[in-house]
């Protein structure tokens, strides 16, 4: 071992440490200027400019971290540059350590105060009451498709999403022991019971599979029962004090889950690299879904999803959920919308905020 060469290494790490944290500083002296100048504006956030900001060090990434890491870390200095200039509170589907915790955490940092929830509805109502300032909830996953409450409630929510958010589901099997030996019971959500169950049979094919509520749920179970594990994201084992038995157990590894960031008074601006979500109905006669499809596909705008969910207006009577490709502002989607206002007997655009990374 080069004693001298190591020592040479950590004293660059030092300096560069220094000049890292000077920076910082710096740069959170001109957050503050910032906030200053916006003086007591109702919602200082912008999701466009963080969108912006993530986008350009990712573009401008010379190595050997990866995009990935390099996003996380300038996510985290966004997240406390923010705490400066306003306590922010986050509604959340709960309890702690579920797929909606760590999306919530990946999005906002570890500034803001994250608040569980019991049901999506509790979660819209804490932005609406305005005892959050957003809400993450689900809105569709790879596998197994859209969330009907989400959307259900986006029909009358007076939110607007602001931003996406799109998680790689990563399910790891967890226990107080670091074995698979005596595991009797899995317990974890029956979607990600689903989501393992080819893991589950070549590796536990006798234990028992046991859905609750939620993942968070099914590691404070394992918890206390040396002879049950859990399924869940890795958040949930740091949180109730379980080893990580088996990493990545999940039968399709693209599998994703899509959220949605829901607030008030936001201001998102154009990007660049957007959606647009809006929900309309169909008149109830033959051609009338064509119909309204017919303006995007001549304007030449991407549609990147359609849901249809029951209108619970009237009997066999749908909404349909779409996204577009692009800024309700912008000059090519803005004239789309406007035909399709005069159409639709119903249209609501639900928001346009930045694209995650896919």
């Amino acid at each position: 071992m080069n004693e001298d060469e190591i020592r040479k290494h950590r004293e660059a790490i030092d300096r560069y440490d220094d000049q890292i944290l000077q920076l910082i500083s710096e740069r959170s002296k001109h957050v503050q200027a910032v906030g200053r100048i916006k003086g007591n504006v109702a919602q200082k956030q912008r999701p466009d400019r963080e969108a912006q900001i993530l986008r350009r060090m990712a573009a401008n990434n010379p190595g050997p971290l990866s995009n990935e890491a390099v996003m996380a870390i300038w996510r985290e200095i966004i997240s406390q540059s923010m705490a400066l200039e306003q306590r922010l509170v986050v509604s959340y589907l709960g309890p702690a350590g579920t797929f909606s915790h760590v999306a919530a955490k990946m999005h906002f940092g570890t500034a803001p105060e994250l608040v569980p929830c019991p049901t999506i509805d509790e979660v819209f109502r804490q932005a609406e009451t305005g005892a959050a300032n957003f809400a993450v909830v689900p809105v569709e996953n790879s596998t197994e498709g859209a969330v009907g409450r989400t959307l259900d409630l986006l029909l009358q929510t007076p939110l607007t999403i602001c931003s996406e958010i799109v998680l790689r589901v990563r399910q790891n099997l967890m226990r107080k022991s670091n074995s698979l030996e005596g595991i009797t019971r899995v317990y974890s959500h029956s979607q990600s019971l689903a989501q393992c169950q080819n893991w589950l049979s070549r590796n536990l094919p006798n234990a028992a599979r046991v859905p609750v509520a939620s993942n968070g749920e099914a590691a404070r179970l394992a918890a206390n029962e040396p002879d049950a594990c859990a399924i869940g994201p890795a958040l949930a084992a740091e949180l109730y004090g379980l080893e990580i038995v088996a990493p990545d157990i999940e039968d399709e590894v693209n599998n994703a889950t899509r959220f949605l960031v829901l607030g008030t008074n936001v201001k998102c601006g154009p990007t660049g690299d957007d959606l647009t979500s809006i929900v309309m109905s169909a008149p109830n006669r033959p051609g009338a879904v064509h119909a309204l499809l017919t303006p995007i596909a001549r304007h030449g705008i991407s549609m990147t999803r359609i849901e249809s969910r029951p209108s619970r207006l009237a009997r066999w009577e749908y909404m349909f959920y779409v996204d577009l490709e692009g800024h309700q502002d912008d000059d090519k989607l803005g004239p789309v919308l406007n035909e399709l206002k005069e159409l639709a007997p119903f249209l609501k655009v639900l928001g346009s905020y930045p694209r995650a990374p896919r």
